[in-house]
């Protein structure tokens, strides 16, 4: 069987018919809504998704599914929600952490520095906010004598209720440092010993919010680190661009760029400081 006739028997499969129109409305909703370019490559997965909601709204055509998310803001968000990428984990590319610990933390303390502003754009379940918590609990910065604030936001409304909650499995200990550990969870115990709880000191800390990275931005002054890490990807190269000047106005001079092993600041490099593995610096 070649592919042709392979992907011919896929489509017979389908319990709702998806053609290549359909898609293309997909592609273009994603791309003027939220910035997040869809190859041909993911039409499997863009259709299982949308399936499910499909049989969850009791609809059986993508025409009149359509109609509801341009007509319907909580499938409109529903529909978002089911195609964006959730896949992360605690102090994932953990040399950008060492960083805070040992060059962040020490500049901020010799500089007197007490007005800490951090964004995670893009975190998803919360992981990588939480290890930004955590690890500026273990070097002291989350007390009193710091006005230490963390912005958490993420286009998916779910993974975000996820994120708030604060609550993971056992296994997630395995990522997480000993200092970390202790300073930032709580090991449940008796029927939830099998579950990792953030501690009230890291969720203080940090406030979640529904953002679409295409719209108005909400921070009212400037940043000293910014994580955007493997969320371009998704985007088409001329909205990556767009973001990364907008993350170099709203950073502080000397705010640190955190972006994923995979991706690259592009023409932006020449405004930057490039730190090496992913970091940039604003001058």
């Amino acid at each position: 069987m070649n592919a042709i006739q392979a992907l011919s028997q896929i489509e017979e499969q389908r319990e709702f018919e998806f053609t290549d129109k359909d898609f293309k409305f997909i592609q273009d909703f994603m791309l003027r809504e939220t910035g997040i370019s869809l190859s041909e490559r993911k039409t499997s997965m863009v259709y299982g998704r949308l399936a499910r909601r499909l049989r969850r709204t009791g609809l059986d055509n993508f025409k009149d599914y359509f109609y509801r998310v341009e007509n319907d803001l909580d499938e409109r968000v529903a529909f978002i929600n089911a195609l964006t990428t959730n896949k992360t984990q605690f102090f994932r590319e953990k040399h950008h952490f060492d960083y805070i610990v040992n060059t962040m933390v020490p500049e901020w303390q010799q500089q007197k520095k007490r007005r800490i502003r951090i964004w995670s754009a893009g975190c998803s379940t919360g992981e990588e906010p939480y290890t930004i918590a955590s690890t500026l609990a273990a070097c002291g910065v989350l007390t009193p004598n710091y006005d230490c604030k963390i912005l958490a936001t993420d286009l998916d409304t779910q993974v975000l209720e996820v994120a708030r909650n604060g609550t993971y499995g056992i296994e997630a200990m395995k990522a997480i440092p000993d200092p970390m550990l202790k300073h930032g969870f709580i090991r449940g115990k008796g029927k939830k010993q099998e579950l990792l709880k953030v501690k009230p000191l890291l969720q203080q800390a940090i406030t979640f919010k529904q953002l679409n990275l295409m719209g108005n931005w909400p921070h009212k002054g400037p940043l000293d680190a910014i994580f955007c890490r493997n969320v371009m990807i998704y985007f088409e190269k001329d909205v990556q661009q767009m973001l990364i000047e907008r993350y170099w106005e709203k950073l502080a001079s000397g705010g640190i760029l955190f972006i994923g092993h995979s991706e690259s600041i592009g023409q932006m490099g020449s405004r930057f400081e490039n730190l090496g593995q992913t970091m940039f610096r604003k001058p």
